[in-house]
């Protein structure tokens, strides 16, 4: 992931046109008349050996006389000339350019990275339209219109859809900070875009139209880094196979399963819309209007039969109705009519005059407790739109703390009549809608946010002990099965893996003949009620449909009997079938228990992927399963378990207890780290897992292995989310001799750092933050524990109990991974043990291992001790000539490491 030279991109004060052209119909003459006539007021260079000048702008022959460096290339030329311009544009100093050009081949398209490569060239496309910076006039481009200026970043792999919709946004007078069609996305793509866009202060919201993703940890890793510093609006199409093929034909790449694409977004805090109008119907309403609390809407209408549709809406999206206490019905009871609806939606009646609509809103503004606030007009002619749309313009103004006012929406019906109410809003960036439906969907867009925000945040509880890791004992089991020539495991060792990792199964044995089916069963049955028999093939995925599974079994001989049926009904039904004999297990009896289906699976796009649901032999009929990447903790398997409908019933219903919930997503959780620790693993099936109040159990399970990856150690490469990297645990001890646990943090370390705080001096968080600090939010700790360890680090001392924290050693690195800045911190009381000194080599040692190349931090000047560790590791100190009181420390890696004291 790299945002290097984007600002060449986005922020040139200099472009150059290689492919100017006067020819009528060109792409050539459109991109120069349209970088002419844009309003940049940089400099502007036009390439082309055959003309001597157009449109009163001289051109040049080549790149190498131009009479300055350009900072922006734009390059319309044949596919043949785009590598050997690219390494002209490159000798010159030209660090970005926009590849117009479609109908590179793979080979000429790393011939133009091969190119780019030694300069630090940076490529939009090629077979894009180009790029537009409305603020700086800047229009790169040959189809982008000429947008207006504002908030909203819109990046597109669809040339040809971006123009349609920019011309619709321009018809409703929204304005871009930028606007960008990334094409082939060969150099630069979506997640660059993300991290640069992110801090950029000219954009308060990003819009993405995505049609594939071409590296699913980068862009995971910048989108979620995006969404926390702003809304990022996405919508991705390719939702059914079919569609999804037709991406595939289009794009070159692979489009991903939607399930798969929906729980990434939904784990980076993206908000996804469905629709090309929902896009800015949301950037709209995100970027105008503070995060709500809930999902209570409060409606105030003219019109009942508009009221009642919102109503509509609003149940269909899982909202509620804000309740109206007796105070507010009494205060609206002095100013509305006898008829007025005295409930939510509050109907003003028909013959509302704006008037009405402020004293109303007066009182709603002044007592409500509801979480959003609809404002509805239906045109009469008894009362001006635009007056009502005035009047609660009015009422906003006259409230006395605007932060306690809850978002406001309107939505104002008709055509010419409510286009000056809607002129005031938009500019008084009040979110109006043209319908009650899209009213609806802008309230939840907010509250949508708001849990995608929350889930960023929210806190899994305390860990009560380590995690079992049981990769060497799950290998030992996949070599057997890969030196007998399978990839498929047999049911014992698949069970036998998930035991490995904690996962609770019954016990089953294998027999090769009726026989022995019937001497396993006699010793099962001295402490079982019955048994259950299966066949054993690999070629019967689902064996009750060959009569493979018999159930309830009490005798040694019903058991015999029952394999020998088997026997003969499999030849009959799949002739060709190798059968490997019969498993037998003890028939577990739970009559109110519910049948789960819980496995891995992998997606194409964002790799392996932990799927949950109703299982049993109907659940390829129900389809009641949701998936999530892994890795999971316990809050986000609760949540993967909450996107079923089966999980209403496993909460519990009528006189059926609920099933241990807290039993379930720990399997998941487990489950997720088999996925995390076995890269060998490529298909994971357990179904059933039954579940009731006394826990969970697997009575069935399929595992598929890759035999080449058994031995490969460490993380799953895989997966799209960086996991937790236990490789880095360790134990280290203090001057005093104590023992203390020296590991990555983790999110549930949150509950740890009330009581460190509490320990630290003010000197010391003044050290630390460089400005005194009072308190810590749970959303400021949230942000100190749950990490992208995709780009950045947090070492935590502990001690052997893991119950108290005695440092952190934090590394953030740039969005090139290139730089790192640190920051160390340990509890007051513990100064001079030499915490310090064992985080800071721990961190040293990370970034060395991680290829970042300098490691830097700002100092206080007082902090002494600080600057002394410093020292004797390395560093570089300088006083910072902005700041005198802050020292600037440096250190250039790999180096050796000074000897600890």
């Amino acid at each position: 992931m790299t945002v290097r030279n984007l600002e060449h991109l986005l922020c040139p004060n200099s472009v150059v046109v290689i492919g100017a052209s006067e020819t009528p119909g060109s792409v050539g003459k459109t991109l120069t008349r349209n970088i002419l006539d844009g309003g940049f007021q940089g400099s502007v260079y036009l390439v082309n050996p055959n003309h001597g000048s157009i449109g009163g702008y001289k051109c040049f022959e080549s790149i190498a006389t131009l009479p300055e460096t350009p900072q922006l290339g734009v390059v319309a030329t044949p596919p043949d000339t785009v590598p050997l311009i690219i390494d002209e544009l490159g000798q010159k100093g030209c660090r970005a350019v926009v590849v117009i050009t479609a109908g590179l081949s793979a080979t000429l398209k790393q011939a133009m990275l091969d190119a780019a490569r030694p300069h630090c060239l940076r490529i939009i496309g090629p077979n894009c339209l180009g790029i537009s910076v409305p603020g700086l006039g800047l229009a790169a481009n040959f189809g982008l219109n000429s947008p207006k200026p504002g908030q909203l970043a819109f990046l597109s792999q669809s040339g040809a859809l971006m123009t349609g919709v920019l011309d619709w946004a321009a018809a409703r007078d929204i304005g871009f900070s930028s606007v960008i069609s990334m094409g082939d996305m060969a150099d630069v793509d979506v997640g660059d875009l993300l991290d640069f866009l992110a801090a950029d202060v000219s954009t308060s919201a990003i819009l993405l139209y995505l049609e594939t993703i071409p590296a699913a940890r980068k862009f995971m890793s910048a989108a979620r880094s995006a969404a926390r510093a702003k809304p990022v609006i996405v919508i991705k199409s390719g939702r059914h196979k079919e569609s999804a093929r037709a991406a595939t034909t289009h794009t070159g790449a692979l489009a991903g399963s939607d399930a798969a694409v929906s729980a990434a977004f939904r784990r980076a805090g993206l908000v996804r819309v469905e629709e090309l109008e929902e896009l800015f119907a949301a950037a709209e309403t995100l970027s105008n209007l503070k995060p709500v609390e809930g999902n209570e809407l409060l409606i105030v209408t003219n019109g009942g039969g508009a009221g009642v549709l919102a109503v509509d809406d609003l149940m269909r999206l899982d909202g509620k109705l804000a309740p109206i206490n007796e105070s507010v019905v009494a205060m609206l009871d002095e100013v509305l009519p006898a008829s007025w609806s005295r409930a939510n939606p509050i109907d003003i009646i028909g013959d509302a005059t704006p008037e009405r609509y402020k004293a109303t809103l007066d009182r709603v503004f002044a007592r409500s407790e509801a979480d959003g606030i609809l404002v509805m007009n239906c045109p009469t002619a008894l009362a001006s739109s635009t007056d009502a749309a005035q009047a609660v313009l009015d009422a906003i103004a006259q409230v006395q703390n605007p932060k306690d006012l809850p978002p406001v929406l309107t939505n104002w019906l008709g055509e010419q009549v409510a286009a000056g109410g809607r002129r005031k809003f938009h500019k008084a960036n009040i979110p109006t809608y043209e319908s009650p439906t899209d009213a609806i969907k802008g309230f939840f867009y907010l509250w949508q946010h708001t849990k995608a925000q929350d889930a960023l945040m929210r806190t899994p509880p305390k860990q009560t002990s380590r995690t079992h890791v049981a990769d060497a004992a799950a290998r030992t089991i996949m070599r057997t099965a890969a030196k007998a020539g399978r990839s498929l495991l047999t049911e014992p060792e698949a069970k036998a893996v998930l035991s490995a990792f904690n996962i609770p199964t019954v016990p089953t044995r294998e027999a090769s003949s009726p026989e022995e089916v019937a001497g396993i069963a006699q010793a099962l049955l001295q402490q079982a009620e019955s048994v259950v028999v299966k066949i054993l093939s690999d070629d019967i995925s689902h064996k009750s449909d060959v009569g493979g599974v018999r159930l309830g079994l009490r005798t040694s001989e019903e058991a015999r009997h029952a394999a020998e049926r088997m026997l003969a009904r499999t030849s009959e039904l799949r002739p060709k079938a190798a059968i490997q004999g019969f498993t037998i297990q003890p028939m577990i009896i739970r009559r109110r228990a519910h049948e789960l289906l819980m496995g891995v699976y992998e997606d194409q796009l964002f790799g392996p992927m932990v799927l949950f649901g109703a299982g049993g032999t109907a659940t390829e009929i129900i389809q009641d399963t949701a998936v999530a990447l892994p890795p999971l903790d316990t809050v986000l398997a609760r949540d993967l378990m909450a996107q079923t409908r089966i999980y209403k019933l496993l909460e519990g219903y009528r006189d059926r207890p609920s099933a241990d919930l807290a039993a379930i997503a720990e399997a998941l959780v487990r489950l997720s780290q088999l996925v995390v620790d076995c890269p060998a693993v490529k298909e994971l099936d357990v179904n059933p897992l039954i579940a009731d109040e006394m826990g969970v159990v697997v009575l069935d399970a399929r595992i598929r292995i890759d035999p080449t990856e058994i031995e490969k150690e460490g993380p799953n490469p895989r997966l799209a989310i960086r996991p937790y990297p236990n490789q880095w645990e360790r134990w280290a001890e203090t001057a005093d001799g104590e023992r203390i646990l020296i590991r990555p943090i983790r999110p549930a370390d949150e509950h740890l750092y009330e009581s460190f705080i509490n320990r630290l001096s003010p000197k010391d968080i003044r050290f630390r933050f460089l400005a005194p600090r009072q308190e810590f939010s749970h959303k400021s700790i949230a942000r100190f524990t749950q990490i992208d360890y995709a780009r950045a680090m947090a070492f935590v001392a502990l001690d052997k109990n893991e119950s108290e924290l005695y440092g952190v050693a934090r590394l953030s690195a740039d969005p090139d991974y290139q730089k790192g800045e640190y920051a160390v911190i340990v509890r007051s009381d513990l100064k001079g043990m030499g915490i310090g000194w064992i985080l800071m080599r721990q961190l040293i040692s990370y970034a060395e291992s991680e290829g970042l190349r300098v490691l830097n931090g700002d100092v206080f000047k007082h902090n002494t001790r600080m600057l002394e560790m410093c020292s004797k590791l390395g560093f570089e100190i300088a006083v910072d000539p902005e700041d005198r009181s802050i020292c600037k420390v440096q250190l250039m890696l790999p180096t050796p490491l000074q000897d600890m004291p």
